[in-house]
């Protein structure tokens, strides 16, 4: 495979053309941003990190059925993708009341929630993400009435597998940020990453603690310390629980 011209740089990776047709490199990188990029910074290693952690997830999940875009990893910190047209849709499904939830709501941080809350922003910086009601998004165009109901689907059940897989590494899923896109064909498929960067992680043996539980981007937003440890604690729970140990 050669690589080509940068497609797209964001704020956690850079994505190249390559000779394949229909596939793409994405190339992980250490930057953390938080608040809508008003925070950045470097986490040591991280784009390795959060590669390795997705690639395994991805492949957890094509195991349940999930279409994703993921096809392999050339390198550490790269993943070969499916080419997809991303929609301007980030996903947003909770199983507890954290951060905007709490905020917006007045529920308590850490209430369980009596089922999981599947919510849609409309994935553009300039506006600031802005959370969405299904016929602004209807208004907007950004998804139709059919696409919306696959994606709704898709993301209960990615929860329900994820959910499982992380009890097993002794993490409890608190909620996490999907992205979908459409390939050549019109499928539908799971795309972005999924990883610390990308979800509320708690480490279910904390007990009380409630700083000491966060495994997640928590800890940079939020000065916690530690944010290394923390990734390199979720990648080494994650393999484990892949080899079955």
């Amino acid at each position: 495979m050669s690589v080509h011209s940068k497609l797209y740089e964001g704020k956690a990776k850079i994505i190249y053309t390559t000779d394949e047709p229909g596939v793409l490199l994405a190339n992980f990188k250490d930057d953390a941003t938080a608040f809508n990029a008003q925070k950045r910074g470097t986490i040591a290693d991280k784009g390795t990190i959060n590669c390795s952690i997705s690639s395994k997830l991805f492949q957890e999940l094509e195991t349940h059925g999930i279409p994703t875009h993921y096809i392999d990893n050339p390198s550490p910190g790269q993943m070969r993708v499916r080419a997809v047209k991303i929609l301007p849709l980030e996903v947003v499904l909770r199983n507890i009341a954290a951060g905007s939830l709490c905020q917006q709501t007045g529920l308590p941080l850490g209430t369980i929630l009596k089922q999981p809350l599947v919510e849609f922003y409309y994935k553009n910086d300039q506006l600031g993400d802005p959370l969405l009601t299904r016929d602004r998004l209807y208004l907007l165009e950004l998804a139709t009435p059919e696409q919306l109901d696959t994606i709704t689907h898709l993301a209960l059940k990615i929860n329900d597998v994820l959910s499982n897989f992380f009890q097993r590494c002794g993490i409890t899923l608190v909620d996490f940020k999907l992205e979908f896109g459409l390939d050549a064909q019109q499928r539908m498929l799971l795309a972005d990453e999924i990883s610390p960067d990308t979800c509320r992680l708690w480490d279910t043996y904390a007990g009380s603690d409630l700083d000491g539980r966060v495994l997640d981007k928590d800890r940079f937003r939020r000065d916690l310390g530690n944010v290394e440890h923390a990734y390199q604690e979720v990648l080494q729970r994650v393999l484990k629980a892949v080899d079955g140990n």
